[in-house]
């Protein structure tokens, strides 16, 4: 059976006390294992990273930039390479696979960019004789802590700026799909990167235990439910570390009488039931406002009636299997209670029948759903999706705006006034506008609000080189030696 190792110091390392099952989704079959780090399995790691801090620290900007370009080549080259080995053990379908790397990739060439993002400031004669400059600097080893359902694009989203800054890098992946992040660092070190400055530590609790707690880590970037969420940033916070913890999501879409309902509708399937619902950024609460409800539940359920389920490595595959066999029966539970709670299951994911062990469910619509349904209050990541129907466009920013989450929101219209005032009262971190899945391009950054996202930056873009440096100001003045004197007063500007 094959065994996923560490990547530690430029070395693959599958020596380990404990091992977790690797499944393919789609047959349910076991044909990998991955080795779980000890404490001192991570310790090795640590040190790794540390010693190879300085040297990276200290290499030029223009050699960094260098090793970004050909990152970037290689990976745009075997894209379909990692996506195949992505899919196999995710189980999304391979064209979703390879958007998610070529969403990875972005950041990538933001990074190409960290010449100039990480210049500083000069004022010179701030007083006579004196100017101040300031400069970016790296945090020093930083960890980042990525989830399975986007394997290759959060590590990407996270250690391309965490490196670009002059930091190392300790990634561990999800242990339910871990080879992605192996082949990621492979190709960093085909690219010229120095050994130790990325390395990737497999592992569990355990693991992440053990990078909370060590001093010579001074960064945490977290990407989770959020539970775990808010016990990474607690815990990170106290042990003096800088913090970000990216939590969970329940996305609405507000859809107002005069919105195109065959977009409408398009966007509702596609956000919805994209990536068998395993994003953050899914769709799972369609807010129909009016009299529009019945005619775009019934356009959603056409729709919902021509999607093809199955392996991701079936081309006409549009929808995968979920991650695990728990995880698939945790989202059928949902399905299998809302009617007990008053809401109406249009369409039952759980009826549909599969020739294969794997990890499939169908997807499911479910109307008539109101806050204090469990359907409603939890992050289910799957594909399921609620129909709230409310009177107005105030109560659907007031439904909207109570709900504990706010990573993502999104509003379909004709009326830009409408839109504005949408864009200007939701209480979300990223909005869309006729377009269900706002996640920003990568010269911007990813993040929510509220129990979304613990920490104050967002990940990739602009926020990820505030959080992956520090900022030195540096005072300096060349006076005449003759002007020198002793003065025990309170520095003042002259």
């Amino acid at each position: 059976m094959q065994r996923i190792p560490h990547y530690i110091n430029g070395r693959k390392i599958t020596d380990a006390e404990r091992f977790a099952p690797v499944y393919n989704p789609a047959t349910g079959e076991q044909n990998k294992e991955v080795a779980l780090a000890s404490t001192s399995r991570v310790e090795e790691a640590i040190e790794a990273a540390s010693a190879a801090l300085p040297g990276w620290r200290a290499t030029s900007l223009a050699k960094r930039t260098n090793i970004f370009f050909k990152v970037r080549e290689l990976l745009s080259e075997r894209k379909s390479e990692l996506a195949a080995i992505l899919t196999s053990e995710h189980g999304k379908v391979l064209s979703d696979a390879e958007g998610e790397i070529t969403r990875g990739l972005e950041n990538i060439e933001f990074a190409t960019g960290l010449s100039h993002m990480l210049k500083g400031e000069h004022s010179e004669q701030v007083s006579t004789g004196v100017d101040v400059h300031s400069v970016r600097q790296p945090v020093g080893v930083v960890a980042c802590v990525t989830p399975f359902n986007f394997p290759a694009m959060v590590p990407l989203w996270m250690i391309g700026s965490a490196l670009a800054c002059g930091n190392t890098v300790l990634l561990k992946p999800s242990e339910k799909d871990p080879s992605t992040a192996i082949f990621i660092a492979e190709i960093f070190s085909e690219a010229g990167l120095p050994d130790g400055v990325l390395n990737v530590i497999q592992g569990d609790k355990e693991a992440v235990d053990a990078l909370l707690e060590h001093p010579q880590v001074k960064a945490i970037s977290f990407v989770g439910s959020t539970p775990v969420a808010k016990s990474i940033y607690k815990r990170a916070a106290e042990n003096g570390k800088r913090v970000q913890a990216l939590g969970g999501a329940k996305n609405h879409m507000v859809v107002l009488p005069d919105a195109d309902l065959n977009m409408a509708a398009d966007a509702a399937v596609s956000a919805a039931y994209g990536s068998a619902g395993e994003r953050c950024m899914a769709v799972s609460v369609l807010v129909a406002v009016g009299g529009i409800a019945d005619e775009l539940v019934d356009a959603i359920k056409q729709r919902m009636a021509g999607l093809t389920i199955g392996a991701g490595t079936d081309a006409a595959s549009e929808m995968g299997p979920l991650i695990t066999a728990a995880h698939r029966d945790k989202v059928a539970s949902y399905v299998a209670g809302a009617a007990d709670e008053g809401a109406t299951v249009v369409v039952d994911g759980r009826q549909h029948q599969f020739d294969t062990d794997g990890f499939f469910i169908g997807v499911s619509l479910i109307d008539h759903v109101k806050p204090g349904m469990k359907v409603y209050d939890d992050e289910i990541f799957g594909p399921v999706l609620s129909v709230v129907r409310v009177d107005t466009f105030e109560d659907a920013i007031q439904l909207t705006n109570a709900n504990e989450f706010g990573n993502g929101a999104a509003i379909f219209t004709r009326d830009g006034g409408a839109a504005r005032q949408f864009e200007f009262e939701i209480e979300a971190g990223m909005v869309g506008v006729n377009l269900p899945i706002p996640v920003p391009v990568g010269s911007f950054s990813f993040g929510g609000w509220k129990s979304s996202l613990f920490g104050d930056t967002h990940m990739y873009g602009p926020d990820s080189i505030r959080f992956y440096t520090r900022n030195k100001v540096v005072t300096t003045r060349w006076p005449d030696p003759t002007t020198s004197e002793i003065n025990l007063g309170f520095p003042q500007v002259s």
